[in-house]
């Protein structure tokens, strides 16, 4: 990378850490069924576009949603057709499912892929003349968007606290939207939806939540509150993640993990990612492998690529979560975060490496690159640094 474009990009990044305090975010207010229902019927709301996954339905995990809402005499409009990712093409048909059943308020109800369809719809709404595509990037979003409630049945993506929203294109590449419109006003950590994950999601989905607090602790445009935000979210998943997998009926553990994977969101929305997500976002969108997957395999070789740009944080979290006291030498302390990153996923059954083609690596890595360029990294990598990356990830 050459001096020209890497002081460009740090003078985005120096931008953001000032302008980090000043965002117009407000995190979502985390209520019960009945609350989240009175409070839409409150705004005139009667009909709300329920967006969900089948499976969610075949176990009648709407059933509390359904009984809160009957309540508040507020009707619903299911929409299920959601994939594993969502694409443009699902937002565009949950879109005219809202208008063609006159809703007037948006519930997203599942997992990550649910709650960023969701968010597109209420983007779409907001900007009825642009498309989505038009809408990637940061901050496009004009106009108002309807309320959005949010219930994870999933703990890890965060989306129910977080400004951003991934789509696949039909050219099957991820893109994001960002805007602090589309955060879920409302929300709902119910620890039962969870208990019926299997052991993999529950692992992939929680490495995600991780990634994110690390991701978002480590980069230049931190505020006190995200870093406080991303300590807690780090402790938690090392602390209840085991648990979690290990014992999927413990609600404590799922009810930890919901609150992790919320405080991991608040803190990349207010601090972002970094080369993590940029890698597993282009692999994704090329190979369909899950995301928290992608992440939790990346997540220690982009912490080593960091070198000692990252030895500082990853030693204080290292104290955090009682892998060495406060006054370990920093090396040693980092060292032990990033061997106790690895240890977990392995208890966690994630494979360590992943099906990628060598012929591939390079517009990987140009895809990644391109989409890392606003974030705010410990330190820049070049193009042939994470085809180095993706290398050792390759099986």
């Amino acid at each position: 990378m050459n001096i020209f474009s890497a002081c460009k990009r740090r003078t985005v990044h120096l931008f953001l850490k000032l302008a980090a305090p000043f965002l117009p975010y407000v995190p979502p207010r985390v209520c019960s069924y009945n609350e989240a229902a009175a409070r839409l019927s409150a705004q005139n709301k009667r009909k709300a576009l329920i967006v969900t996954g089948k499976t969610v339905r075949r176990l009648s995990l709407d059933a509390p949603l359904a009984a809160a809402l009957r309540t508040a005499r507020i009707e619903s409009e299911i929409f299920d057709d959601v994939p594993a990712d969502p694409t443009t093409e699902c937002v565009e048909a949950a879109l005219a499912r809202y208008r063609a059943a006159g809703c007037d308020c948006v519930i997203a109800l599942g997992g990550g892929s649910p709650m960023d369809c969701a968010k597109g719809v209420c983007a779409r709404l907001a900007s009825p003349k642009k498309s989505l595509e038009d809408l990637r990037g940061a901050l496009k979003i004009n106009g108002d968007v309807p309320p959005l409630l949010a219930i994870p049945t999933t703990a890890g993506t965060g989306s129910e606290a977080t400004a951003a929203a991934v789509f696949t294109s039909p050219a099957h590449e991820k893109f994001a939207v960002f805007s602090f419109k589309i955060v879920p006003a409302l929300c709902v950590l119910d620890p039962a939806l969870t208990l019926s994950l299997p052991p993999s999601v529950t692992a992939d989905t929680g490495m995600d939540a991780l990634t994110h607090a690390v991701e978002a602790y480590l980069g230049r445009a931190t505020t006190a509150a995200s870093r406080m935000e991303a300590e807690r979210a780090v402790h938690d998943v090392f602390a209840w993640l085991p648990k979690a997998y290990a014992e999927g009926h413990d609600l404590e553990a799922r009810g930890r993990m919901l609150l992790a994977a919320k405080d991991a969101g608040i803190a990349f929305t207010r601090s972002y990612v970094g080369y993590v997500h940029a890698l597993a976002h282009a692999l994704g969108g090329a190979y369909g492998i899950p995301h928290g997957r992608l992440c939790a395999v990346l997540l220690p070789h982009v912490l080593r690529a960091y070198g000692k740009k990252a030895e500082k944080k990853l030693a204080r979290l290292a104290a955090v979560c009682g892998f060495c006291g406060t006054t370990a030498p920093r090396r040693e302390a980092a060292a032990r975060f990033l061997e106790a990153t690895e240890q977990l996923s392995r208890t966690l059954g994630i494979p360590q490496t992943l099906p990628i083609a060598e012929a591939d690596l390079p517009a990987l890595a140009r895809r990644a690159a391109r989409e890392a360029v606003p974030y705010p990294v410990p330190r820049l990598l070049g193009e042939k640094e994470l085809v180095q990356i993706l290398r050792c990830v390759t099986a």
